[in-house]
């Protein structure tokens, strides 16, 4: 029972931990999550299935540019905003 409540009492305290890393408002859209993460790495599925993972360098009106693309460190990317299905972040861990 004691093992019971430190995973409990850890299992908060890492939920809270990492849980202010990423800002959400219920009025989010694509654009303003990834201007929040500019200079952040992420990855981006696309809706065609597609992943681009890098670091967020600028967020315009209709696309987003990646640079230092994951395995593929030595190109950067335009993405499309309106073709971005998800945007995953990175809160905790090293």
């Amino acid at each position: 029972m004691k093992t019971l409540r430190l995973l409990a009492l850890a299992a908060a305290f890492t939920a809270t931990a990492f849980a202010d890393k990423l800002a959400f408002d219920p009025a989010d859209t694509v654009a303003s999550i990834l201007k929040k993460q500019t200079g952040q790495k992420v990855e981006l599925h696309t809706n065609s299935g597609e992943k681009f993972g890098g670091k967020v360098e600028a967020v315009g009106e209709k696309s987003v540019h990646l640079s230092g693309l994951n395995g593929q460190e030595f190109y950067d990317a335009v993405v499309m905003i309106e073709e971005i299905s998800a945007v995953i972040v990175r809160t905790g861990g090293k």
